[in-house]
């Protein structure tokens, strides 16, 4: 293929929803005719939540029928497929959030060639480029495409690193790594000529040579390096294993299996999610994990599944799961130095370890699965000098959302950059807290976030793994390296965060929320406030409650969910429950849950307000109502006030009574 034929039609994605009636009803616009361009469409809306079950042909039925325009939703299923289009044009931070691949799968799937947009996010377009689907931010080729010109193959990758350009032409990913990536092996460790990170470090000892990449790590080159742990969760491994099937047939050989780790930690509440319920999801959810499990055994790969003995969904007295992936690879597997992957945005949890931890799409982990190599660009690294001391009641989640309203990280500048967080406020952190940091780098759009391992690291790994590790001279940042820039954050400053409905972006402090909106969910738990000292916040609050004869109010609901197995046991073991239980908490066994719409927690009516303690809020993200994003201290004191509150402002309020 030397041109790139669009015989179809150009759809915009236009903030106004009667344009994009009229494009579906069979007008053909021009640029200027769409009008302002939809920003951030995240992967939530090009696929759903509702959309995830399906792995295969059936996705073509529905790209983009989550996508909000107006207040509206003006996408149906077959939509795209039945209108001809092959060219989709938006705005900035096209592809935004979750690294689901369901999203350009669906695009792909329906006929679109090529996706048009001001801006990508990492993780789509690295997904779509090893689907085969291009992708570029030239606004002129539009009118070309309309006027019915092709257009040459070699401009559409003129702009991209050599390894993007190399799979691009080959057709995707999987058919470059069968004629490229048969026999790899890890280079040897050149000497470093200039101050270095401690990311470049790390992936300087992990890189692989091929004829596309060299072993030289320098920002913005496309690379391969050797993972130390590679994981996959039940929504992606029947999609990664169809696609192994097709290209490799039976019985798959994959590249050292030990180090390769299968979670189900998404859907073990299904059953009580009205979302699968009402759609009818749940024979596809049991397909899901029939798929799942059977990759697992066929490959001899470790699965951490329900914590039903039988592994049935919704089984009479058990429900759960071991705990979520990104929790568990910090409290059992993670380690200083290693890079992990895992098919999941929320991979950056580890980095807290101080190792390269991120997430990549189904067919990065495929090929990872048969190779041994994972695919990335490498990422500029982004200083974030947190400055102490951090005031009290003041949280990790606090911290990132007061980042998350940084104006240079609302203009994209921590787009594909690897977050280092540093500066003397770190001491203050322990790693469940810099956990929080690291993990919600996927929603500052960054590659990774990472914090050098330190003397907490080595008590964390004591106290959990019984691990005596030494942290080596190498594991920390050169004087003199190379930052693209430095955000200085005074944490004396900061107080008690919220995020607005619709981005988590829209952060502002909760004393400027001067109209308080009444809640009807509270929700705690997720990778992100799961973990065990966003436990001991809730238990701080809901005790003080307690001792007051406090309880949730009627028409309010309260869910706590653990994020692991261990994280229960440990609340068990500290006597937490009781008080949890007085005040009226609804607790859950360890899942996603409601942070993926899959369980408790989420809302049901659009009218509904939820306070949670997740890491993002994009519409339709934890059910159809509107979603303030806070602290975990600050959502259960909310959930006693039954509106959004902090728990100084509720001692307060109580204090004046």
């Amino acid at each position: 293929m030397t041109h790139l034929n669009l015989a179809g039609r150009v759809l915009f994605l236009s903030t106004d929803p009667g344009i994009i009636e009229r494009q579906l009803g069979g007008d053909n616009l021009s640029l200027r005719d769409a009008g302002a361009l939809r920003d951030d469409v995240s992967t939530d809306e090009i696929t759903p939540m509702s959309v995830l079950t399906y792995y295969d042909e059936r996705l073509g039925r529905y790209p983009y029928v989550g996508l909000r325009a107006g207040e509206r939703n003006p996408i149906g299923t077959d939509a795209v497929r039945n209108g001809n289009f092959c060219v989709t044009v938006a705005g900035n931070r096209y592809g935004k959030g979750s690294s689901r691949e369901h999203s350009p799968v669906a695009e792909v799937r329906a006929g679109i060639r090529l996706v048009i947009a001001k801006s990508f996010e990492r993780i789509y377009r690295q997904n779509a480029d090893n689907l085969g689907l291009f992708t570029s931010t030239d606004f002129g080729l539009i009118a070309r495409i309309q006027n019915g010109e092709a257009i040459p193959l070699e401009e559409l990758v003129a702009s991209r690193d050599a390894l993007a350009a190399a799979i691009l032409r080959n057709g995707g990913l999987l058919r470059y790594g069968m004629a490229n990536m048969r026999d790899v092996a890890t280079a040897e460790l050149a000497e470093e000529t200039r101050p270095r990170t401690l990311t470049e470090k790390i992936l300087a000892r992990h890189a692989i040579r091929t004829e596309q990449t060299s072993a030289s790590i320098e920002a913005g080159q496309g690379a391969f390096v050797r993972a130390d742990w590679r994981f996959i969760h039940e929504y992606y491994t029947g999609m990664a294993t169809h696609m192994l099937h097709t290209a490799f047939g039976r019985p798959l050989k994959l590249a050292d299996a030990a180090s390769i780790l299968a979670f189900e930690d998404h859907l073990s509440y299904a059953h009580r999610s009205e979302l699968h319920i009402k759609h009818g999801l749940l024979g596809n959810v049991r397909e899901l994990s029939q798929a799942h499990r059977a990759f697992a055994q066929e490959c001899g790969v470790r699965n951490h599944g329900y914590l039903d003995p039988d592994g049935s969904l919704g089984a009479e007295g058990a429900e759960g799961s071991e705990g979520i992936s990104h929790a568990m690879m910090a409290e059992l597997y993670a380690l200083p130095g290693q890079v992990l992957v895992g098919t999941d945005s929320h991979t950056p949890h580890s980095g807290a370890l101080g190792c390269v931890a991120f997430g990549v799409g189904t067919t990065d982990m495929a090929n990872a699965f048969v190779t041994g190599a994972v695919r990335m660009t490498v990422p500029q690294s982004l200083k974030i000098d947190l400055r102490g001391p951090v005031p009290a009641g003041v949280t990790a989640k606090d911290l990132v959302l007061h980042l998350l309203a940084d104006p240079k990280i609302s203009a994209g500048a921590g787009v594909g950059k690897v977050f280092e967080f540093c500066g003397s406020a770190m001491g203050q952190l322990n790693t469940d807290e810099r956990a929080t940091l690291t993990n919600m780098t996927a929603e500052l759009g960054g590659f990774t976030g990472i914090v050098a391992p330190d003397a907490e690291t080595v008590h964390f790994l004591k106290e959990r793994r019984g691990i005596d590790f030494v942290v080596e001279d190498w594991m920390l940042s050169d004087v003199g390296a190379a930052y693209a820039d430095t955000i200085v954050i005074e944490c004396a400053q900061i107080a008690a965060m919220v995020a607005r409905p619709g981005d988590p972006g829209n952060g502002l402090p909760l004393s400027e929320l001067h109209e308080r909106p009444g809640i009807d969910v509270a929700y705690g738990g997720s990778c992100t406030a799961g973990k065990r000292e966003d436990f001991d916040h809730y238990h701080a609050v809901l005790s003080w409650a307690a001792q007051r004869g406090l309880r949730v109010p009627d028409g309010v609901r309260l869910y706590l969910q653990f994020g692991t197995a261990d994280v229960r046991d440990y609340c068990v073991e500290r006597g937490y429950l009781p008080a949890f239980e007085q005040v009226g908490a609804e607790m859950l066994q360890p899942a996603c849950g409601a942070c993926a719409n899959c369980g408790p927690g989420s809302s049901t009516e659009a009218t509904q307000v939820t306070v949670s303690a997740i890491n993002r809020n994009f519409p339709g993200r934890s059910g159809p109502g509107q979603v303030w994003l806070a602290s975990p201290p600050t959502v259960a004191a909310s959930a006693i006030a039954g509106e959004i509150i902090s728990f100084e402002e509720l001692q307060q309020r109580f204090a004046a009574a």
